[in-house]
This record gives C-alpha cells, structure tokens and sequence, in this order.
C-alpha cells in the first residue's frame, strides 16, 4: 500500500475506549511498530489486510485493522447490529478515515486464541477435535438470526476455552450481510464457501504440526457441514401434539436448553387434523446458561462454563430444600454458593488466574480434577480435597533467592 501524505481526517470512538489519538494514523499500518510503542506482538490468524494490536495498559489490547476508505464504517455498523442480535463476534470500539485508508478499531478478545495457537501450543491438545463443533455452532447461530457470513473460515474466527469445550467468535465481518431471514439459498452459499476455506486453513496448519485423529484437511469442511446440519434440523424441526401431549413443550424446551439455546416463545399452528398442533420452538441464541447465571450471580462466563456452575447450585438448593423439608428459591441458593464456594476458590485460585476470563475456566478445570479424583476414590472427595490438590499440582512455583 503507498505511502500516505495526509494524516487523521475523522475518528469515531465509542464510549468506554481510549481515544486512540496518539496512534501514528499518518503512517501505513505495517510502520506502526517502529512509530509508537503501543504496539504488541499477539498470536493472530491469516489476513489479507494488514493488522496491528495495540496495548492501553491494564489488560485493555485493541486491534487495528487497515481497510480501502469507507470499509471500516461498514463493518463497523455490522459488528454493533451483531452486537445488539447478541451473536458471538468480537467488540466494535471505533472507526477512522486518515489518508486514502481507513482503519477498523477492535476489542482485543480476552483469553482468545486463534487456530493456529490451537495446534502450535502443546497444552491445547484436547480442544482441537472441538473445532468442529465450534464452528458448527457459530454458522447455525448467525443463520438463526438471518447473518450471512460470506467468508468462513478457521483465520477469521477466535476461540475461547469453554469447560473442555471451545467456543467461537466472529472477527472478520467484512462480507457480512444482515437480514430479517436467510433463504435456504444464502445458507447453503455460506456453507460452501466454509468447506474450502476451512479445508484450506487445516491443510496450512498440517504442514507445521501433526493433525490428531480425526481431523483431515479434505474432509474437515464436510464434517463441520454434518454437524451444522444436525444442529440446525434439531432446533428448527417442529412437533405435532395431541391436547394430552402437553408435556412434551416443556420436554422440547429443556431439549433446547441443554444445547444451550434460549427459547424466545413457542408458536403453535392448526395441522387441519383434528385437534392437533403442530409446535415450533423460536430460537434466539446458545447462551442460555450463562444468561442465566448471569442473572443469578452477576458472573459473567462461557456458556458450558455457566451450564457447570448451574448445575453445582441446583445440587445445593436440593441439599438445603432436603435440610429445612421445603422449597428452596433458585436465587437463595445460588447466593449461598456464590458467597461460600465461588468467592473462596477463586480466592485460592487467584495465583492462576492472569485474567478475569480465566476465572472461570480455571474453576471449571477444578471440577473437573474433582470428577476424576472422586472416580478414582470411588467416593465423591468434595471440593475443598480437589482444589487442594489441584493447586499442589498446578500452582506456579517461586523464583528461589540468590
């Protein structure tokens, strides 16, 4: 890209970020690492633009992307409208014109990850095999709220661990279309154009590192393919009930949720044969459970992570509706837990936790070990024996003095 010779001509920050004009915007982005001292070295997927990340102190890392004039607006406005549709993607922060470019302003994500530092980093082993389902989950989330994607692939996602599993974000929004519905046409486009580009970012990862089993270049846009389907048959089908069938709502919904789905509302529509229904569940997105966590305990997590926590709360409202021989609110018994189980670990685990991401991922990686020691004991050991051990295990060793 040619050099530039007139500098900022307009910049548009939402609130609750930098101002970001410090940063050199009269210079080609691929300059900035000798202009400004902002700039930070992070792990990133492939891009045919160039990008920067840049560090404001305090755990607040923004990347900066450069675009052809005008391009940074537009996808600017697609991110906050995925935004406000609650889809997985990474925060817009802010837009800028300088020159004949202009430069696309993000959040960097916390405790995020690209593909590549997913098969590069041996202690990410167990997550690989996860891709597939990730990336399933994503395409059927933005489908079910009418966002084409127009260019799918491994390089323009991040991933974030989640309870074992891995969750994924949109980062790259640029041929991004947003409709009311997509046609089963706009569909099947996007899952094409997935399969070669997902084959694609595989094939150049297994020239650096082994594939584990499973995983193969030609046929790992297919099974994501499989997968998305399946996902998307399982939460658009619908149901025909009979009037004495009426537990079969509730079943469906409870179905929905272990998947992770939020039901906006059950529609039901006269089949013509008698007193039948059909029923068909509206879907809005995968975060049930940590929208409902959130709700109780003002914690904020990935979703496998809240559906754990979730669990642990409904175990202890059964032993304090068991103790006083009654019902217990959802409410109480999810602020007994917070008060006395979630603040005491995360107090032991703070010497692992670098970030406020982290804290529930290493809480969950504690049931976890809970799991298999009470397996291998035969017993169930409690939390406090597997938080002890695992911080005996896990927990940094100090620098010896002198």
């Amino acid at each position: 890209m040619p050099e530039r010779t007139t500098g900022l001509r307009a910049i548009h920050v939402r609130p609750g970020h930098p101002d970001f004009l410090d940063l050199p915007w009269g210079m080609p982005l691929a300059a900035w690492p000798g202009a400004t001292e902002r700039i930070l070295e992070l792990p990133r997927g492939l891009s045919r633009h160039e990008v920067q990340f840049v560090d404001y102190g305090d755990g607040a890392l923004y990347a900066v992307k450069e675009l052809p004039a005008g391009l940074a607006e537009k996808e600017y406005g697609l991110l906050l409208e995925m935004q406000a549709r609650r889809l997985p993607t990474v925060e817009a922060a802010g837009h800028v014109a300088a020159g004949d470019c202009s430069y696309l302003v993000t959040r960097y994500l916390d405790a995020s990850h690209p593909y590549r530092v997913l098969f590069l980093n041996k202690g990410l082993e167990r997550y690989r095999v996860r891709l597939l389902d990730a990336m399933a989950g994503l395409l059927v989330r933005l489908h079910l709220a009418g966002a084409y994607w127009g260019d799918c692939s491994l390089s323009n996602v991040l991933f974030r661990r989640d309870a074992g599993q891995l969750g994924a974000y949109l980062v790259d929004a640029e041929t991004s279309e947003l409709h009311d519905r997509l046609s089963d046409g706009q569909r099947r486009l996007d899952l094409m154009i997935m399969e070669e580009n997902v084959g694609g970012d595989l094939l150049d990862i297994s020239i650096a590192v082994p594939l584990p089993e499973g995983l193969r270049p030609e046929t790992f846009g297919a099974d994501v393919r499989r997968r998305y389907e399946s996902l998307w048959h399982e939460v658009n089908r619908e149901e025909v009930l009979r009037p004495d069938e009426r537990w079969r709502i509730q079943a469906r919904i409870k179905a929905l949720h272990a998947l992770g789905f939020s039901v906006q509302e059950i529609r039901f529509v006269a089949t013509g044969d008698g007193d039948k229904l059909v029923m068909r569940p509206i879907v809005t997105d995968r975060d049930y459970h940590r929208h409902r966590l959130h709700d109780l305990t003002g914690l904020v997590a990935e979703d496998r992570q809240a559906e754990l926590m979730l669990n642990e709360i409904r175990e202890l409202r059964a032993r304090m509706a068991k103790a006083h021989k009654r019902e217990v609110p959802q409410s109480a018994a999810a602020f007994r837990w917070l008060t006395e189980t979630w603040d005491p670990a995360q107090q032991a685990l703070a010497p692992l936790v670098k970030t406020d991401a982290e804290a529930a991922e290493i809480y969950c990686q504690v049931l976890e070990h809970k799991w298999f020691m009470s397996e291998k004991a035969g017993k169930d050991v409690g939390l406090d024996a597997a938080l002890k051990d695992y911080l005996k295990r896990f927990k940094p060793r100090r620098r010896k003095q002198g």
